[in-house]
């Protein structure tokens, strides 16, 4: 027996959003160790008899420790061999991959990565919300409200003061407090887009300002697992745009002359 862990990405929700690499790997392990933002169908790639045990975290509701997940790894695949760790998205966006990766190498256990989608892309393109956009914005950040520690990370404060679009992961528990770090760096009346369960059946979505977000949020009843997305590309979503197409005018032979084919303005 050669114990292998594979860390593979679920994607943002949506079971059709992994790779094949991922449903393959799903096929061949022996144990799945799944998040609780890995869609529970995927297990159903799984060949007869594979273990499939719940590890997952959300915030207030730990099934385990990472020392304890860590231990559950190694445990398994000297007694299984291979085991694929199901992370939500990607596994190197805040899936503490790395934690693992370093305790099944310090075990002797083998470790290969199987990219997935992150829904810090996903979830806003599912919206029709790009996070770049010539004329626009140049980039995007992606950053998580909290620290190891609880407190709101301090790269908030940074990407407030960027025309960057940012994404926030794993922020509700904070929302008003970085709304206010947004509003103090001239943003009040930036807009933002907050999407809970992105690309799932369930999905939640609400728009706003930075000076609005956290009280419509609350008004939908807006939780976690959710995506915070800032910046004037929200303003992009199809909910704020009109779309008019005009006729070709005044063509020649030979020629198309357009007046104006198309103007897309926010209302």
């Amino acid at each position: 027996m050669n114990p292998l862990l594979s860390l593979v990405g679920a994607g943002p929700g949506d079971p059709e959003l992994i790779t094949l690499k991922a449903i393959n790997t799903l096929k061949k392990a022996d144990v799945v160790l799944y998040d609780a933002l890995a869609n529970e169908q995927l297990l159903e790639y799984c060949k007869k008899g594979a273990v499939k045990k719940f590890v997952g975290k959300r915030y207030g509701c730990h099934a385990l420790s990472q020392a304890e997940i860590n231990n559950t790894i190694i445990d398994y695949a000297f007694s299984h061999g291979h085991v694929v760790r199901l992370k939500g998205g990607d596994p190197f966006v805040f899936g503490r991959a790395q934690e693992e990766i370093n305790a099944a190498r310090e075990a002797g256990i083998k470790v290969e990565v199987i990219p997935g989608i992150s829904s810090a892309i996903a979830v806003p393109a599912s919206q029709m919300i790009p996070l770049t956009c010539r004329g626009i914005n140049e980039s995007f950040w992606v950053t998580t409200g909290t620290t190891q520690s609880g407190e709101i990370s301090g790269d908030i404060q940074l990407a407030a003061q960027s025309t960057a679009t940012v994404v926030i992961l794993m922020a509700m528990s904070k929302l008003e407090a970085i709304m206010d770090i947004f509003g103090a760096n001239g943003k009040s009346e930036t807009p933002v887009a907050i999407i809970q369960d992105g690309t799932t059946h369930k999905e939640k979505m609400v728009i706003g300002k930075v000076k609005d977000i956290f009280y419509k949020a609350q008004y939908a009843e807006i939780a976690n697992p959710a995506i915070i997305i800032i910046g004037e590309v929200v303003n992009l979503h199809p909910s704020l745009v009109k779309t008019k197409v005009f006729q070709l005018q005044d063509a020649q032979p030979g020629q198309t002359h357009l007046n104006l084919l198309e103007v897309r303005f926010a209302h």
